[in-house]
């Protein structure tokens, strides 16, 4: 059963993240698919544009808790959507948590209906959000980070506008990416792929710097004690031994 979906419509294509009933996970499984499409997409002449978006209320819950991808798979697939010659646009309608996250800050343009919740829960289970600073780091506000990543506080789609996660948010998400896709629709490929890079070389050079030692960071707090007291309790629907 495949987890991503596809649709081209004039040069623009939708990748669906779509696996609902998991809460669009990243699951080893849907790591992979989105990898596969992504490069597929990138060395197709007819696509202009990625449209990333989701189905269901929830564009990710982050990693799949039972069946988690590779620290190295998920670093890989934040360098591809950054890499990617192709704009990647986020469309996001639902709720985003933590890994989630990460996809986000991977895509060039990213906007947000008000529906949209967002929240790093990662220390509310027992780590940290460590491979997906690589992209948010360079891109976000650093006092705003520092708040988010260290309570876990859900936050709305216009305060993720404001520390720079999302490029905009409205009531309509659809209206506000019509005149972005139409702008990339009148954009030479050559000369989008190449402003794309200009814009990433400061994040690329933090994957250079940070990738070895953020993904030992994630394995290592992934396998302690305390991130399976967390993730036991998350599943069990209880708070962890050390909330007070």
């Amino acid at each position: 059963m495949t987890s991503i979906t596809r649709a081209r419509t004039r040069g623009i294509e939708t990748l669906a993240l779509d696996s609902p009933h998991h809460r669009n996970a990243l699951s080893a499984a849907l790591v992979g698919e989105l990898a596969d499409a992504l490069a597929d997409c990138g060395k197709h002449d007819g696509v202009r544009a990625v449209v990333l978006t989701h189905t269901g209320n929830t564009f990710s819950a982050g990693a799949d808790l039972r069946d988690p991808p590779d620290p190295d798979a998920l670093v890989a697939l934040l360098r591809q959507l950054v890499e990617l010659p192709k704009p990647v646009v986020a469309r996001v309608t639902g709720h985003v948590r933590a890994g989630g996250l990460g996809l986000l800050a991977a895509c060039d343009i990213a906007a947000a209906s008000h529906t949209a919740t967002f929240a790093f829960t990662e220390v509310r289970i027992g780590v940290a959000p460590a491979v997906i600073s690589l992209p948010l780091l360079p891109r976000t506000d650093p006092r705003a980070l520092a708040r988010y990543y260290l309570t876990g506080e859900r936050f709305d789609a216009a305060e993720a506008a404001r520390i720079g996660l999302l490029t905009a948010a409205d009531d309509d998400v659809d209206a506000v990416l019509e005149p972005v896709l139409d702008g990339l629709r009148r954009s030479a490929p050559e000369a989008l792929a190449e402003t794309k890079r200009l814009l990433t070389a400061r994040v690329l050079e933090t994957f250079d710097r940070d990738a070895a030692q953020l993904t030992a960071l994630s394995a290592r707090l992934f396998s302690s004690p305390r991130a399976r007291e967390g993730m036991t309790a998350f599943l069990e629907r209880r708070d962890p031994a050390w909330v007070l």
